[in-house]
């Protein structure tokens, strides 16, 4: 669905950050979140599997910082955590393990850096 609707045009940004899609009135099932304009439903928000959640949440924070994760500056593998931590990494099961895999580290230096970020 191309969003033409002014309430459809602002939320996009934050819909494509969470991984988020617009679908049709009539084609919102029951888990999807209505988005309501002067009392008529425009369209709905489909809120995407949390099956890839840490993969998403890793590519946000490597489009953000600018590189893969691997390739950051020990500073910037720290901003990175913290921002995976902001944004609710690691309440996910096996998160410090697939994020420490993913940045080319040991999970200690990851629980380093959240013990760091949380004194």
């Amino acid at each position: 669905m191309t969003p033409r609707h002014p309430l459809l045009v602002a939320v996009r940004p934050v819909l494509d950050a969470v991984g988020a899609t617009i679908v049709a009135p009539d084609q919102r099932d029951p888990a999807d979140v209505p988005l309501e304009w002067d009392g008529e439903i425009v369209a709905a928000v489909r809120l995407p599997p949390l099956h890839g959640a840490l993969d998403r949440l890793i590519d946000a924070v490597e489009t953000e910082l600018g590189g893969r994760l691997p390739t950051l500056s020990r500073e910037e593998k720290q901003l990175a955590v913290r921002l995976l931590d902001e944004r609710g990494a690691f309440i996910l099961r096996r998160a410090v393990e697939d994020v420490a895999d993913a940045m080319g580290v040991s999970r200690i230096t990851v629980y380093n850096y959240l013990n760091a970020i949380h004194r």
